[in-house]
């Protein structure tokens, strides 16, 4: 079964800047910052690790795209021109965006403040959740990224995903709570048997 992506955004403010060796204009920002709590809809609230987009940043191409349309791509990392790198503060991005028609609304979108910031699509591959908390906190340590996103709207709009993830979470925790269980039984029915054959 494929698991689906997830979707997060944020409202840093984003740059542009001419680049004379590449013939382009540069656009600047943050995809996603680290340690920095957000609501997700009301059902948790979720922060990303530092280190959690290291590994993928390794081995995975990531796009750009324009509203999260794939048909829309302003850039590639394995074509050089989109560069990803964390930070203290984040998943630092440039993308030397292209002369198309988006490339070039892009420059005037993002200099008036129209698009408002970054979304990125990734897939959590570890994650801790802490449900003694309400409402529950979700930690992304680690996720493949497939995209970054020029948007909008810059909010954590999407909760099926990490709702799923949630539920996969507690299932998991109750399987871990029937084996402990299981264990606490048998050991005491072992301490038991000892005791009653006199073996203290």
């Amino acid at each position: 079964m494929t698991t689906p992506r997830g979707t997060r955004a944020n409202p840093v403010k984003l740059e542009v800047r001419s680049v004379a060796d590449t013939s382009g204009t540069v656009a600047e920002g943050y995809a996603a910052l680290f340690n920095s709590q957000t609501d997700i809809g009301g059902y948790w609230l979720e922060t990303i690790a530092p280190g959690a987009f290291t590994r993928t940043l390794r081995e995975n191409d990531v796009i750009a795209v324009h509203s999260h349309d794939t048909g829309r791509v302003v850039g590639r990392k394995l074509a050089g021109t989109l560069s990803l790198r964390e930070d203290d503060k984040g998943l630092y991005f440039e993308n030397v965006l292209p002369d198309t028609t988006d490339g070039r609304d892009l420059v005037v979108q993002i200099d008036r403040g129209d698009i408002a910031g970054m979304s990125f699509a990734f897939i959590a591959t570890r994650q801790e959740w802490d449900e003694t908390l309400e409402p529950p906190t979700r930690r992304i340590l680690e996720c493949d990224l497939y995209e970054i996103t020029y948007t909008a709207f810059p909010q954590y709009t999407d909760t099926e995903v990490g709702l799923r993830s949630l539920e996969h979470a507690r299932t998991e925790r109750r399987g871990q709570n029937k084996v402990a269980a299981t264990h606490r039984i048998a050991s005491r029915r072992a301490r038991q048997a000892q005791i009653e054959r006199g073996i203290a």
